[in-house]
């Protein structure tokens, strides 16, 4: 079924904030302007909910043969509207004369491949879903989401902070997986679930650039938004391997004795996740080989245990990776014990 949820973005709004106390007019303009945007589109969000789900529910059924993806790119010319733009190139049609639309095409390709290569998922719902990719939306803006509905938007950036945010594989892959989490767990979207829903993108993003690129664990950089940052936020938007540390903005705490209060995102929803992403990292490090391989279907099987519930807590989710490392490869294997030493780097009591 279809499920409701908050617009879910890349960029946390406290880093927006941090640029609009502390960057110059041009980038307090930009950060100002994409704040805007992103509350006027939580606001249509949760207005058209309700009405759009059950055409969601539609277009989800028509997917055709398992195996093959269904992608649409639109070129909403730096409009602002939720409504669909220009189609521009359509599942098998030949790459467009626009980088951004080719850049979306292709990495929506890439995470429909590792979901099925890797776990015979088909699409985001597991039903053939058409993953929609709206681009060039606004101007200047910072961010690219998610909507709940079917549909990615992707801003071009400002040149400073960000660059078009289509130019990020493993941002896609974490977009995308919020309407996996959508599908299967259906985390709510604040405090430790949100946060979770934030780490499990953040993961899964990483495993598809990880997948695309044949990176195995103790090669890949384990950095999200490398690709898309400008030089004011280099080198990356998050680290899973040293949260805290992606730039001189981070402020994502690395273990459960840094967690962060606060009712700013939804509860700290992107400051936090850094802890179960940390977690995730120690677990295929240690392991190695392809994190996806045994990590990745730990937390992928995870995600769908029925013991996960929307409010999950960290604790909780750790608990259940444990019995699905000890169910998919052995109660008293590696895999146990690597997901164990994870939890416990990030000194989190299970």
């Amino acid at each position: 079924m279809a499920h409701r949820s908050p617009m879910q973005c890349i960029v946390p709004p406290e880093l927006l904030r941090q640029i609009i106390r502390h960057g110059n007019d041009e980038q307090r303009e930009a950060a100002l302007k994409t704040i805007a945007l992103d509350s006027t589109f939580r606001v249509r969000r949760a207005e058209t909910a309700a009405s759009l789900a059950p055409a969601m529910l539609r277009s989800a059924a028509v997917g055709g043969t398992p195996g093959t993806p269904h992608r649409s790119i639109y070129d909403q010319h730096h409009g602002e509207t939720m409504a669909l733009g220009v189609a521009t190139r359509a599942e098998g049609a030949p790459p467009a004369d626009d980088a951004g639309v080719n850049q979306a095409y292709d990495g929506f390709g890439a995470t429909y491949t590792f979901y099925w290569d890797v776990f015979q998922r088909d699409s985001i719902d597991n039903g053939g879903m058409p993953i929609m990719g709206l681009v060039h939306f606004s101007t200047d803006y910072d961010n690219a989401f998610w909507d709940g509905q079917g549909h990615m938007f992707f801003g071009d950036g400002d040149g400073t902070m960000f660059t078009p945010l289509t130019n990020s594989l493993d941002v896609i892959g974490h977009e995308l997986t919020h309407g996996v989490t959508q599908y299967t767990a259906n985390l709510s979207y604040v405090d430790q679930s949100g946060a979770l829903n934030e780490s499990i993108s953040d993961v899964f993003g990483s495993l598809v650039k990880q997948y695309a690129k044949k990176q195995d664990a103790a090669s890949a950089d384990w950095l999200i938004g490398n690709d898309i940052v400008g030089p004011m936020l280099q080198p990356a938007l998050r680290s899973l391997k040293a949260p805290g540390k992606a730039n001189s903005h981070d402020s994502q705490p690395a273990d459960m004795d840094h967690f962060v209060k606060t009712a700013q995102d939804h509860g700290g929803v992107h400051t936090n996740s850094g802890i179960p992403s940390h977690a995730f990292y120690v677990v295929a490090t240690t392991l190695g080989g392809n994190a996806w391989e045994k990590a990745g279907k730990i937390w992928y099987e995870s995600l769908g245990d029925a013991q996960i519930k929307p409010n999950c807590d960290f604790a909780t989710f750790a608990k259940v990776t444990i019995r699905q490392a000890g169910q998919i490869f052995g109660p008293s294997g590696a895999e146990v014990d690597a997901v164990k030493a994870g939890w416990d780097a990030v000194k989190l009591k299970v």
